[in-house]
């Protein structure tokens, strides 16, 4: 997206991370999706909003509140925000893949009640290349004149 043009904001929960992201050319943002009050901040002058959490990992309570209810408030703040598209990753595996489900269900019904255009990510994480041209497509579908 940085060779495109755009600019690029990524949110991470580490300020670890930081310098990893400001050296490939991105805004860096730290934030976590356990304390969306972080997280608000990071919307400002967004165009597309990317929800990529397919592959996180931690306690199964807290994997289910970024699919559900972290995710459905997160959506609902970007309602009012410069957000015209969001895109939701649901290619993950295993036991999350029902997390992932729902996680798009509930992103389509906000989406839809809302008229803000989604684009799924299904691709899966684990093979790197697919996964990026599947995101680059993405994200091109929701920056598309209408």
């Amino acid at each position: 997206m940085l060779d495109e043009g755009h600019a690029v904001r990524i949110t991470t929960r580490s300020e670890e991370h930081a310098a990893a992201i400001e050296e490939c050319g991105a805004e860096c943002f730290v934030g976590s999706p356990q304390r969306l009050a972080t997280m608000r901040a990071a919307l400002d002058g967004v165009t597309i909003l990317c929800w990529l959490l397919a592959t996180a990992s931690g306690p199964r309570e807290d994997l289910q509140a970024l699919h559900s209810t972290r995710l459905e408030f997160f959506l609902t703040q970007a309602i009012d925000t410069t957000v015209r598209g969001i895109v939701y990753e649901s290619g993950g595996e295993g036991e999350q893949r029902a997390l992932l489900a729902d996680g798009e269900r509930r992103a389509r019904a906000i989406a839809q009640r809302n008229a803000i255009p989604l684009q799924v990510l299904a691709a899966d994480p684990a093979r790197p290349e697919e996964w990026q041209g599947a995101a680059r497509v993405a994200i091109a579908t929701l920056l598309a004149p209408a």
